[in-house]
């Protein structure tokens, strides 16, 4: 910072791709601070320094990060901008990676600066990178082609789409900065980044629908620039600046997301003279919105998947008190079953294996440190997930070891219910995830409670776990629409006590008949729901045939498939008040 002439550097947890989960040499705030997380960003000043996280990982950061350095800020209390400007002095000069923040963000950042008196500056390489002297080096995995079979249509096809609307648009060309879309498009997948099947690469879609692609050619075969066709130029990463550059020829702009596309790029585009249209990644919506074969694949994989969870649970309760089984232990066994199915290539994200108190760490990652063995009296909470060739899976279980407290009861019946009203809910069309939020949350608002995450994500096929723009939170503006797949996942949390969350993976759906055209949900994960954890006296006569009708479809669905049909068959037996 000295030598640059700078009074500070933000480091946000992210790669030039914008990308949620790293590969290892993009694990700067790791570097930095030790935490694990997925969402973190650094300011550090040059006598102090400021972390800044959600609320799904506060009291991870609280373990994690040394506070006789870094002073830890919730981003619902304080977010970084907010920060700057309380801090920001004139003349003060706060330095930035521009490949590390999209163009969205940079311009918040420098007019936050601006309005102090202050200059936000970019930097040529990151400050981070010249002090990591044994930075782990960038992925290499070869590139793979997804079969039409299972991504229902092929490369050629979903560009000509595009580049239609391109055309209409008047633009030149589009730039896909985001890893996943590019995957998408090309149906290509990889392995650079743990848990999340793409190669990091990115494009420039043309308006006659050929597609330039940049990405380390260790990576791709003949075979498969074979099988792309002569409509797919591969190049290396550094011929993009080129490319952007020579876009200055059609003398018409370039689509580009702002809130996906690094500063950097824009800076080039802005130097070349090129025009820039805002507007959102093409690939976005279609990603959301599954084909019927990416649908279909979806409704196999979570069904496959539910039979791995069902044995997993099965397996728990006949061993957990028996054998001393711990965290680690559980996580790697819930794996076991997974690995089973011929299509499954690896977890969608790391386990969540949490027993009593880390259950309350809303994102934990069990470690040779922290594992805990199952006690008798607490609540065990597994959030896993798998990606399959034919769709990604999202599932999370609480269940009760021995008998549960009157309090865990009753909390865990006002998440069911929301679990259930989320589940049930009609909706007419453009309705946004923003507004079904509170559904899920209004039985622990009636008794002051609540929960510091969103209600549910958009989930990709054989793609992200988290997938953009659509979702279920108070903010999500995106309109729900047929054949898009989100997770339902209320939960409460007592830290130090216990953690409880159920998720469910759901597609929107259309129904017929009304004056309104209407959306609802179909449930696709079919894994039961601890009955012994259900305080009948808070449920609706309603409510509870809504368990009971789930059990019943989760038993007819997986009896055939499951290791242990009696413990299914207990497990989805009929509830009932008593008189």
């Amino acid at each position: 910072m000295a030598n640059a002439r700078l009074d500070g550097f933000i480091v946000p947890r992210t790669d030039e791709y914008q990308s949620e989960y790293l590969s290892p040499s993009e694990e700067r705030v790791a570097f930095m601070t030790g935490f694990t997380g997925s969402a973190a960003t650094l300011i550090v000043m040059k006598d102090g320094a400021a972390f800044f996280t959600d609320g799904r990982y506060t009291l991870q950061a609280a373990k994690q990060v040394p506070k006789d350095y870094f002073d830890i800020y919730d981003v619902a209390v304080k977010t970084p901008i907010a920060w700057l400007k309380e801090n920001a002095g004139k003349k003060i000069r706060i330095g930035f990676d521009p490949w590390m923040h999209s163009a969205e963000n940079a311009k918040c950042l420098k007019e936050t600066l601006a309005g102090a008196g202050g200059e936000a500056v970019p930097v040529d390489r990151n400050l981070v990178d010249k002090i990591w002297k044994d930075r782990p080096e960038r992925p290499a995995e070869p590139v793979t082609h997804l079969d039409t079979v299972y991504a229902g249509k092929a490369s050629a096809e979903k560009r000509q789409e595009i580049a239609a609307e391109l055309r209409k648009k008047g633009v030149a060309a589009a730039i896909i900065s985001d890893a996943a879309s590019v995957a998408w498009l090309l149906n290509v997948r990889g392995h650079d980044v743990r848990c999340t099947p793409l190669p990091l690469s990115r494009a420039i879609l043309h308006a006659d629908g050929s597609v330039e692609w940049f990405v380390d050619e260790r990576k791709v075969s003949e075979s498969l620039k074979a099988i792309l066709g002569s409509g797919c130029t591969v190049s290396t990463p550094e011929k993009f600046e080129k490319s952007l550059t020579e876009l200055a020829r059609t003398q018409r702009p370039v689509l580009v997301d702002f809130s996906r596309t690094p500063q950097a790029i824009l800076d080039i585009l802005e130097h070349a003279r090129v025009g820039v249209e805002r507007g959102e990644d093409p690939c976005l919506m279609l990603r959301a919105v599954k084909n019927n074969v990416e649908l279909t694949g979806m409704k196999a994989a979570s069904q496959r998947d539910s039979a791995a969870v069902v044995n997993f649970l099965a397996w728990l309760d006949a061993h957990w008190e028996r054998d001393g089984v711990d965290e680690l232990t559980a996580e790697r066994k819930l794996e076991e079953f997974r690995r089973v199915d011929a299509l499954f290539q690896e977890p969608s994200f790391e386990t969540i294996s949490a027993a009593g108190e880390h259950g309350a760490v809303i994102h934990y990652r069990a470690t040779d440190a922290s594992n805990a063995k199952l006690v008798r009296g607490q609540l065990y909470l597994v959030d896993s997930g798998g990606q399959y060739i034919d769709g990604t899976t999202d599932v999370t279980r609480t269940v009760t070891l021995g008998n549960p407290s009157v309090e865990m009861r009753q909390n865990f019946t006002r998440v069911l219910k929301g679990h259930i009203a989320l589940a049930s809910v009609r909706f007419p069309e453009d309705t946004t995830g923003a507004e079904l939020d509170s559904f899920a949350r209004q039985y622990l608002w009636a008794k002051g409670l609540d929960y510091a995450h969103g209600t549910g994500h958009g989930v990709g096929c054989y793609l992200e776990v988290h997938e953009s723009p659509v979702g279920i939170s108070k903010r999500n503006k995106t309109p729900l629409k047929p054949n898009m797949v989100l997770s339902n996942e209320p939960g409460y949390y007592r830290e130090g006590h216990y953690g409880i969350r159920i998720e469910s993976l759901m597609a929107v759906t259309e129904f017929v008949g009304g004056e309104l055209k209407t959306m609802g949900f179909e449930m696709l994960t079919l894994v039961p729901i601890d009955k012994r954890l259900i305080d009948l006296s808070l449920l609706t006569d309603a409510e509870i045939a809504w368990v009971n009708a789930y059990h019943k479809k989760v038993r007819e669905a997986l009896s055939p498939m499951v290791d242990n049909a009696l413990w299914l068959e207990a497990a989805t037996e009929s509830i009932e008040k008593r008189p």
